[in-house]
C-alpha cells in the first residue's frame, strides 16, 4: 500500500466526522485527536520495529516489551484510583502474563525467541491484559460501593473481609473475562480475526494463518483469566485494615 493509498482510507474518518457534525454529537474534535495520534504513533511505531527487527538485539526488545507495559500500566491504574497500590498491582499483573506467556511459548518452542515474534504477540498479550484490568477495576470499585451494606454486616457478624468480599470479587473476575470467552464462541462465524485477516491479505496460507491466530485466541484465554484474578486477589486486602474492618473512603 502506498502513502497516496493510505492518505484515500482518511475517507473512512471524513464520514463519522460528517455524522457527528450533522447530529449534533460533538465528537469531532476527540475523533480528530485520535486521528492524527493513530497515525503519528503507528507510524512512529513502524520505524522502531524495523529498526529493532533489523538489529536482532533481545536488548531492545526488552525495552520494547517494558515501554508497553508502562504505558499499559498507567492506562489502567486510573479506573482503580480508590486502591491503595493499584499501580504496582496493575503492573505485577501485566508482568505475570507477560512472563507467563513467552515463558511457555519459548519454553516449549511454539515460537522462537526472536523480535519478529516476541513483539507482536507480546503487543496482543499486554494489550488485552490492559483492557481487562480496566474492566475488573471498573466492575471491582463499583460492586464495592453498591455492596457496602452487604459487607459490613458480613464483617460485623464475624465474618473475615474475604467472606465479605467473595461476592463482588467473583462477580467482578466473572464479568471481565466474559467478553473474551464470548467472543470467541463467534469467531471464524460472525468475525474473522485481525492477526488472521492481516496475515491472509499479506498472502499467508489461510490454514497457516488460523493456526497462529488459535495460538492468539488461546493466549488471550489465559491473560483474561490470570490477569483478573491475580489483580482481583491483590487488590481487596487493600479495602480492609488490620482490625478487618473496611476502609471508609
Amino acid at each position: 500500500m502506498s502513502f497516496f493509498t493510505l492518505s484515500l482510507t482518511l475517507i473512512f474518518v471524513l464520514i463519522p466526522l460528517l455524522l457527528s457534525k450533522t447530529f449534533g454529537l460533538g465528537l469531532e474534535r476527540d475523533t480528530l485527536i485520535a486521528t492524527v495520534r493513530s497515525i503519528i504513533q503507528l507510524l512512529a511505531v513502524g520505524y522502531v520495529l524495523k529498526f529493532v527487527f533489523d538489529s536482532e538485539s533481545l536488548l531492545y526488545v526488552f525495552l520494547m516489551v517494558a515501554l508497553m507495559i508502562v504505558a499499559a500500566t498507567h492506562n489502567a491504574r486510573n479506573k482503580g484510583a480508590s486502591i491503595k497500590g493499584i499501580t504496582w498491582k496493575v503492573a505485577l499483573a501485566l508482568v505475570t502474563v507477560e512472563v507467563l506467556t513467552q515463558g511457555i511459548l519459548i519454553g516449549f518452542g511454539i515460537t522462537p525467541a526472536t523480535a519478529q515474534y516476541i513483539i507482536p504477540i507480546s503487543g496482543m498479550v499486554i494489550g488485552n491484559s490492559m483492557v481487562l484490568s480496566i474492566l475488573f477495576l471498573n466492575r471491582f470499585t463499583s460492586e464495592v460501593e453498591s455492596r457496602k451494606p452487604e459487607t459490613d454486616l458480613i464483617l460485623s457478624l464475624g465474618g473475615t473481609p474475604k467472606q465479605a468480599i467473595d461476592r463482588p470479587l467473583l462477580s467482578s473476575i466473572k464479568a471481565s473475562m466474559i467478553p473474551t470467552i464470548e467472543s470467541q464462541k463467534t469467531v471464524g462465524l460472525v468475525q474473522l480475526p485481525g492477526m488472521m485477516s492481516g496475515q491472509i491479505i499479506a498472502g499467508a496460507d489461510p490454514v497457516q494463518a488460523v493456526q497462529f491466530q488459535l495460538l492468539i485466541l488461546f493466549l488471550l484465554l489465559t491473560t483474561a483469566a490470570v490477569t483478573s484474578i491475580l489483580l482481583g486477589f491483590l487488590s481487596y486486602p487493600t479495602l480492609f485494615n488490620e482490625r478487618m474492618q473496611r476502609i471508609r473512603n
